[in-house]
């Protein structure tokens, strides 16, 4: 071996060397860094869990809040009040979200998916309690009271956003290739959207919807000026009310969102404030029920987009 071959040798040896212990080094840092941004976490978790675990029982899901001094008690309005809101939400959100989405994957440079875009990235640094007021001025005072419909509305704005921006990069990883495709074999655009590219993204773009629903579930400020808060709320005594007054179906559904309800980050709040030790532990309750919701929905997510990818790779 001459004695270039052995310098190129021992070169490629201790650049070989070098790189590993590079290597390990920054997996050590990355490793090290990442558990430090989970110790946050696991501790904000684990410390909601202890204080508000002690505190739940059945009766804290089936009945509504009881007034100060009486033991018991549960907050039935704050969930139903949640679920009203966030559905809510959701329908006012998803459509346009989602056509907005597909404007500006299929027409990014056109005037009008420039602004989209440039709009959506403004509305997503909008304080939510900007929303709370606008809701407030456009919904509320029109109306004259406060209602889970203006609720629903306000989170609607602030879901907008994530749910445009998701499903407008989910569609951009499609390839291109599926919808040429489809429109080669005669499919209209708005069918190969929906039978081709909506299907290819369905993963991505429900993973977009549960962080838009899991951030509009949390909010406060929008919902002290658009739903106001309702400890008497109560979706089964509205309903059988309405049975018995033998009202439509309709005028039930809009008797449950015209009228001002509560929530679960309503609740806590309003819990959190007082200056009374039922009251704090219930907050705390109330924290932990709605950090389980959040926990529930994307997880159930996660099982269906699962089980889902496996019927498809058969």
């Amino acid at each position: 071996m001459s004695h270039f071959a052995e310098l190129m040798d021992r070169n490629r040896i201790s650049n070989s060397r070098r790189r590993k212990v590079a290597n390990a080094a920054m997996l050590a840092l990355t490793g090290l860094f990442t558990a430090l941004a989970l110790v946050p976490l696991f501790w904000i978790i684990g410390y909601v869990v202890l204080k508000g675990g002690t505190n739940l029982n059945l009766d804290f899901f089936i009945h509504l809040p009881r007034p100060i001094g009486i033991s018991g008690g549960g907050v039935l309005s704050a969930i139903e009040g949640t679920l009203v809101v966030t559905i809510l939400a959701a329908v006012f959100a998803i459509p346009p979200g989602v056509m907005a989405a597909f404007y500006a994957a299929r027409y990014p440079n056109t005037p009008l998916g420039v602004a989209l875009r440039f709009s959506t990235d403004v509305l997503s640094g909008i304080p939510s309690i900007v929303v709370g007021l606008f809701a407030y001025a456009v919904i509320v005072v029109p109306m004259g009271h406060y209602s889970g419909l203006a609720g629903g509305a306000a989170l609607a704005v602030i879901m907008l956003p994530t749910i445009i921006r998701t499903t407008e990069e989910m569609l951009k990883l499609v390839p291109a290739t599926l919808r040429e495709a489809s429109l080669g074999l005669g499919a209209p655009e708005w069918k190969t959207s929906l039978s081709v590219l909506f299907p290819a993204a369905s993963s991505g773009i429900l993973t977009g919807f549960l962080l838009a629903l899991a951030r509009a579930a949390g909010e406060t400020a929008p919902l002290l000026m658009t739903t106001l808060g309702n400890d008497r709320f109560d979706i089964g005594q509205i309903v059988r009310g309405g049975i018995q007054g033998h009202k439509s179906v309709f005028t039930i559904l809009w008797s449950v969102v015209n009228q001002p309800v509560d929530s679960l980050p309503l609740a806590l709040w309003k819990y959190a404030q007082q200056p009374y030790p039922e009251r704090i532990q219930q907050a705390w309750a109330v924290a932990l029920v709605l950090m389980l919701f959040v926990l529930i929905v994307n997880v159930t997510a996660r099982v269906w987009i699962q089980h889902r990818n496996r019927l498809m790779k058969g």
